[in-house]
C-alpha cells in the first residue's frame, strides 16, 4: 500500500502543476561542447516562457547544446554566438510539456521506473 502511495505522490508532483496552470518546468543545461556530460537541473519556467532544446552548429558539425526556457516567439529564431573564438549557428526546438526538453533516454527511463513501481504497488495492493 505504501507504494502506491508513493507512486501517486510521484504522479501528482509531475501532472499537478500542468493542471493547476503553475508555470512549466523544464530541464536546464548551460552551452556546453555536445561531448560534454552535465547533470540536468529542473527549473520553472517565467510565465509565457516555453522549454527549449539547442543545438549549436560551426558548418555541418554539431558542436554545441542546452537546455531551458525561452520566450515562445523567440523559438523559431536563429543566431550565431562567440565561444572561445569561435562562432556558432545556434538553433532552439520548443516543446510546451513538463520536462519535454529531457533526452529520449531520460523520457523511457522514467517511463520504465514508473510501470515498475506500478507494478510493485499493484503486487503489494494484492498481498
Amino acid at each position: 500500500m505504501l507504494q502506491l502511495i508513493h507512486v501517486v505522490v510521484l504522479w501528482l508532483y509531475l501532472l499537478l502543476p500542468t493542471v493547476l496552470c503553475e508555470n512549466l518546468r523544464c530541464y536546464y543545461s548551460p552551452i556546453l561542447e555536445k561531448e560534454e556530460k552535465y547533470e540536468l537541473i529542473v527549473t520553472e519556467c517565467p510565465p509565457e516562457e516555453v522549454c527549449f532544446k539547442a543545438d549549436g552548429r560551426y558548418g555541418n558539425h554539431s558542436a554545441l547544446s542546452a537546455r531551458g526556457c525561452m520566450p515562445k516567439k523567440d523559438c523559431s529564431r536563429e543566431h550565431t554566438i562567440r565561444l572561445l573564438g569561435t562562432i556558432y549557428n545556434m538553433s532552439y526546438s520548443c516543446c510546451d510539456k513538463p520536462y519535454c526538453n529531457s533526452c529520449p533516454g531520460v523520457v523511457v527511463k522514467s517511463l520504465y521506473i514508473t510501470v515498475a513501481l506500478l507494478t510493485l504497488a499493484v503486487m503489494a495492493a494484492c498481498d
